[in-house]
């Protein structure tokens, strides 16, 4: 597998603010927080972290000048279902969000063509998502870039909150697939 590509890429906001793309660090993971609005993803975010420095994920940050992360995208390599990530052909995006001062500014295309072409580099020909049946903006992102509706999900996961109690999480989503080129 292709080393994660450790250039950072910049996109420039309509605004002209330079918004940087690269791969997560340590440091970034409470910036992860959001100002507190994800606190309760605290733990899965250093499994997510901890799960790329062993190469199974690739995660990307978006910062602005000031150093703030205004977006992020985590890539899963290899899951325990085949069907969502084999490590080889197919690669599952999630936890893709830009914060809502940024959207609509292209921002959100751009880091997915990014993601496109770093999958491409390792030779991955697919890469699936889920997204909540309720988001149909980010449906219609994501159609826009070529993926297709491949079935329901139920959208039913369970993580560890920072207090260490278990959480379920019901948000019922679409699965989406898109074919690389």
């Amino acid at each position: 597998m292709t080393p994660p590509s450790s250039n950072p890429s910049t996109f420039t906001l309509r605004d002209g603010t330079p918004i940087t793309l690269r791969l997560m660090v340590e440091a970034d993971l409470p910036g992860l927080e959001w100002e507190g609005e994800y606190s309760h993803f605290r733990q899965l975010y250093r499994e997510h972290y901890e799960s790329a420095c062993s190469g199974n994920m690739l995660i990307w940050v978006a910062v602005s000048p000031t150093g703030k992360i205004v977006g992020q995208v985590f890539l899963l390599l290899m899951a325990r279902q085949p069907e969502v990530a084999d490590g080889i052909h197919r690669a599952y995006l999630f936890s893709f969000r830009i914060r809502p001062e940024h959207r609509n500014q292209g921002l959100g295309s751009f880091m997915l063509s990014f993601v496109d072409v770093e999958l491409k580099k390792r030779g991955f020909t697919s890469i699936r998502l889920n997204v909540a049946r309720a988001n149909s903006q980010a449906r219609k992102l994501y159609e826009r870039h070529g993926y297709h509706l491949i079935g329901p999900d139920p959208g039913v996961w369970r993580y560890i909150d920072n207090n260490g109690q278990w959480q379920t999480v019901r948000e019922p989503a679409w699965k989406m697939q898109k074919k690389l080129d």
